[in-house]
Parts: structure tokens; sequence; C-alpha cells
């Protein structure tokens, strides 16, 4: 059997049916492979970065593994963004890259390069992966893959890298002949669930943060049962939306640098914590860490013991297990907080005053776009899917989405890679083509994904594209109007960044196209049915993002200020 057939076969038992990549020669075997199956498409794309993100939106949403492939040197570097961002975002994905044959590879000769396109990619994605090896003995083909596999999709999940030379790929192999991989069970570190529970039921001001850790459907169950339980008040981390009910009475939005006033408000003034699949960074507890909580406590719940022995945050209890282990053992007991009336009027109250429509309405001059997301909110249906790119596009949404059941908000967090949310809602709709999504982007982010556009078309995905498009780079307008005396460079059309016709753009890429603004928002339903849709969205003049929470200001005073009585 050739090798190349063999690592085709091994990802359709593991239900892999989608593989996305561009090719080279270095794996035109695997694609031929790829070709010949009946079971696994193979997604050829424009560009590397685009089939590695497609690679984590297909894990996403499908549950399953991940897989991008493309050829040696600079296929392998164009992917690196993607395998970067997965390992940020604790995504499965197996990422393979072709490489030269084995007695072209130069090993450790004192040279930079023997064959060409020739790149040592595991040296350099080490850093970034949880597991990356060349494999230049077609007898270890099996071992590193159903290693590679394992790694990826146990524990704290994460992106795999093999390097695969061509000879290897071509060879022919005997796989019942071909070394296995044991796995070694992974242990936890043990901890004392009574004094969680005692912690949790003589709180006076509860709150729970749901993160990024909460996203599993699994989680998400326990912790809705949880919630129904306790009635504790929810906030949740920018990876963490959408792991509650956004309609429940007591959640109050998002917390951290960019978020809801009342959610940032409210979690200053809890006496406990319960942290649930969150690394605590300082985009949510603000730079001045010690400002953060500094006379409540917090129980940590982390699967990475890495994340929970390597924090400033010293007031914490440490639990080193899985959202969804630690909820099923917490469930057991009688969990029931200290019944406090005020606490919970004053939750509301905070709610009531200070949401993000409020905000927008007292503190935000261009209101355009957050008008924008409050016309989609009445778009939207039951389990849709919204994507969302980085910078101020990513924030409006984030802030004021109001996610409906089985809705899912998916973005970066962690690397935060501009020209994310196309690639990766590709992927999610070769997961769940018959899911409407709604692939939100900057006019600064679309310059980056734009060849992803063609795939839209040519494969009829259910995707709608959304481009904010206020002609600029207005997140890093928002920091040079802050921190450089309003000094406009390379963000603006006045500073040397351009958008090209949007219109032309959508024709040449086969796609339906729109332009509306404010004033046209009541047609945004019929527009947004139409399909194959590239809805630009102009907005006029600077933007920005409100509450922001600017350098060295506890997380409860984001800008702009509001008086000390309030």
């Amino acid at each position: 059997m050739k090798a190349s057939d063999y690592i085709v076969s091994f990802l359709s038992e593991r239900g892999v049916n989608v593989v996305f990549g561009y090719i080279g020669g270095m794996i035109t075997h695997l694609v031929d492979s790829l070709a010949n199956s009946k079971d696994v498409q193979y997604i050829q794309t424009y560009h590397e970065q685009t089939a590695a993100i497609a690679a984590e939106g297909y894990a996403l949403e499908s549950g399953k593994l991940g897989v991008a492939i493309c050829t040696s040197g600079p296929g392998a570097t164009n992917m690196m963004t993607g395998i970067a961002d997965a390992y940020f975002g604790s995504i499965p994905v197996l990422y393979i890259s072709g490489q030269v044959n084995t007695h072209e590879y130069k090993y450790n000769k004192p040279i930079r390069q023997q064959g060409f396109q020739e790149t040592d990619i595991v040296s350099i994605v080490k850093p970034i992966t949880k597991y990356a090896v060349m494999i230049d003995d077609a007898y270890n083909l099996r071992y590193e893959l159903e290693k590679a596999v394992h790694i990826a999709t146990t524990g704290r999940k994460g992106p795999v890298v093999i390097d695969l030379p061509m000879d290897i790929s071509r060879a022919e192999i005997d796989p019942f002949k071909l070394k296995s991989y044991v796995p070694e069970v992974e242990k936890f570190d043990s901890y004392n669930l009574s004094d969680v529970v005692s912690l949790i039921n003589s709180a006076s001001r509860p709150m729970l943060l749901a993160g990024g850790g909460c996203q599993s459907e699994k989680s998400k169950e326990l912790l809705t049962a949880f919630i129904k339980q306790t009635q504790i008040p929810v906030v949740t981390s920018l990876m963490g939306k959408g792991a509650v009910d956004e309609t429940y009475i007591n959640h109050m939005g998002m917390i951290g640098s960019y978020g809801n006033r009342c959610a940032n408000m409210a979690i200053a003034e809890s006496d406990l914590l319960l942290a649930f699949g969150t690394r605590l960074d300082t985009r949510q507890t603000g730079a001045m860490v010690e400002e953060f909580l500094p006379k409540a406590k917090i129980i940590h719940v982390d699967i990475d013991k890495n994340e929970l022995e390597h924090h400033r945050l010293s007031n914490r209890i440490k639990v080193n297990l899985p959202v969804e282990e630690f909820l099923q053992q917490l469930m057991q007991y009688s969990v029931s907080p200290k019944e406090n009336a005020d606490w919970i009027q004053r939750i509301r109250q905070l709610k009531s005053k200070y949401n993000q429509y409020n905000e927008v309405e007292r503190f935000v001059e261009n209101k355009a776009p957050y008008r924008f997301i409050q016309a989609l909110n009445n778009v939207t249906q039951e389990d849709d899917i919204i994507t969302v790119d980085i910078g101020q596009n990513q924030m409006w949404a984030a802030q004021m989405v109001q996610l409906k059941k089985g809705q899912k908000f998916i973005t970066s967090g962690g690397l935060a890679p501009m020209g994310f949310s196309l690639p990766v809602a590709i992927g999610m709709a070769f997961a769940s083509p018959d899911k409407t999504i709604y692939a939100i982007t900057g006019d600064g982010g679309l310059h980056i994904s734009i060849q992803s556009l063609l795939l839209i078309s040519q494969y009829n995905l259910n995707i709608k594209i959304i481009v904010l498009n206020n002609n600029a780079l207005g997140m890093i307008t928002q920091f040079q109007s802050l921190y450089f005396d309003g000094r406009m460079k390379g963000t603006t059309s006045h500073s040397g960044y351009l958008n090209p016709d949007y219109k032309g753009i959508a024709k040449a890429y086969g796609l339906n196209y729109i332009a509306r603004n404010e004033e046209s928002l009541s047609t945004i339903k019929e527009d947004l049915a139409i399909h194959n849709i590239f809805y630009e969205y102009q907005i006029d003049d600077l933007t920005t993002v409100s509450p922001k929470l600017e350098y060295n200001r506890p997380i409860n005073q984001p800008s702009p200020q509001i008086n000390e009585n309030e």
C-alpha cells in the first residue's frame, strides 16, 4: 500500500471527511491519494493561510480533527499563522507539510539548504505546536500519526505538525507491520472539593466567569444546569461568549479590555469568582493585575496546569481539571450560595443602567457600526453561526451581538490574526453545510483574506459576507487618537491606507453585491437573504469602540470615565 493512501485511510477512519490545502511539488502524492478517495474531500484553497484557518473552523464546528496540508518551504511558512492560531486557541488540527526527499535533506550539515524549497519547519513550529515531527522512516508512519492525533485531541487540545518527505509519502508499506502508539493516561492534580463547595456556599456576592474552556457541548450542558441550580450571576470572556444562554436574566455580558461596562463593574464587586476554563489573561483582568478582585477569592478551574501555576494572581484556589469533569464532580454536592437579594438587585441595577445599548447612546459619537449589529440581531435565527474578524468589527459584535439558542460566536482571541473570519467560516460551512453563517469582517481583515472569497461562490457555501467598511484600520486609529495626539499613519485614506472597489471585487469572485449604510438598514433582512451575498456596510468618519480600558486603569474603570458618584 502506498504511504499517502494509508494516511488518507487513517484520516477517514477517524471521521475526517474534508482536508484543506494548497498543492505543491512535495505534497502531490498525498493530494493524489485524496483525489482517489471516496470518503475524504480535498479542498484546494487559494492560500495556505486559508487552508490552515479553514481547518480550525472545521474542527470547531464538527468536533472532529481538522486537517490542512501544504508543500515544503513557503507552503509551510505560509501556514504558520493558522498553526499559531490553533495553538493559542486550543483547536485540534493536524497540519501535514510536504518535505524534500530524505536523501536531499541537509539534516546536521552546516549549510542553509540542500534541497529546493527545503525548510526545517519542525524546528520553526515547535513553540506553536503540541507536537511536531519529521517522519523520515516509513516504518514509523502509523506510530507518528497515532501519536500526533492523540496529542492534538486530548488534554488541552491544539495543533500538531507532521513533516512528510516526498520519498516517504510515495513509499510502499505494509500497514499491518507498522509500529503503533500506546498513549499514556493523562493525570490531573488532586484538590479538595469540599473546600470549594464551602467557599461557594459561604459567598455573598458570587460571580461565574465562563471562558473558552466552557465551549464543548457537554460543558455548556453542565454549565446551564449549574447556573439553573444556583442562580449565580454570569459573565464571559471573549472566547467564552456563547457558552451560556445570553437571555439568562443574571447574564451581565463580556468582561475585559473591551468588555461591557456593566460586566466589568459587577465582577469588581464580587467576593467570589468562579473562573471556569479561562486563563485570566490581562485582556480580562487589565494590566493592573493587583487591582483585580484584591479582596475576593477566585476558584480557578483550568485543564492546563501550567496556566494555573504560572499566573500572577495569588488569591486563587487552583483546580487542574477539564471544566466538564469539574462540574460533574461539583454537582454531586449540595451547592447553594447564600441568598442575597441585595446582590441580585445590585447586579440587575448595573445591567439596567450600564448595558451596551445605554453605553452606545451615552458615549459613542459615530453609532453607525453599533446600529448595524443591533439590526443584525433581528435577522439571525437559532443555530446560526457568527464569525468575526479582528479589530473594531470584532469588538462591536462581541459587545452587542445577542446570541440566540444554539448560535455560535467564533473569533480568535489569542493570536488574533486579521483575515480570520472568512476562512474559519469556510471550514465551518464544510462541516455543517445546512447552517447559515454570517462572516463579519472589517475592510482591513478582508484585504488579508480576500483570496478566500472564491471558495464561497465556487462551492456555493451558505456564508453571508459582511464587510463593515470604515475605510480605516479603526482599532489602530483609536490608539493613535488616544496615545499619539491623533497622528494617523498607515490607517486612513489620508495616511497611506486605501480600499479597492468592492463591487468590482465581488463581481470578480462571482458574488452578489449590495452596498448599504445606516440610513438603509431597513432592508437588511431582505439583503442578507440573498445567496452568496457580499454585503458592504459603509461607515463614514472615524469610529470607536466603547467602553475601552486604557493602560494602567483597573478593570471597572474603562473609558470614557463616569463620575465618582456613579
